[in-house]
């Protein structure tokens, strides 16, 4: 099983200034999909979940183009090939 997830701009530098990042293994959610990442990334989880290991509030996360916070949350199912977003809000003025 093969997984991409799709690193915005902010978090490229800890994703080794990669924009994209593909992960092999065995992932039915999107929580175990993450700890595929985590692997590969790690500095990435800290920007990306909370202590407690909740999605933090800025930070949504797509599932081939539906929000997670709308199909599951960290339960929510993943595909062989799914493309993951990860998309921090962004603010300014």
């Amino acid at each position: 099983m093969a997984i991409t997830f799709m690193i915005p701009g902010p978090l490229r530098q800890l994703a080794g200034d990669r924009s994209e990042v593909r992960v092999e293994g065995a992932a039915g959610s999107i929580g175990e999909a993450l700890s595929l990442l985590w692997t590969s990334c790690p500095a990435v989880r800290d920007r990306v979940m909370t202590e407690l290991g909740e999605v933090r509030p800025h930070v949504n996360i797509f599932v081939d183009e539906q929000n997670i916070r709308d199909s599951g949350g960290l339960d929510a199912p993943v595909r062989d090939g799914a493309e993951i977003y990860i998309l921090p809000a962004v603010s300014g003025g």
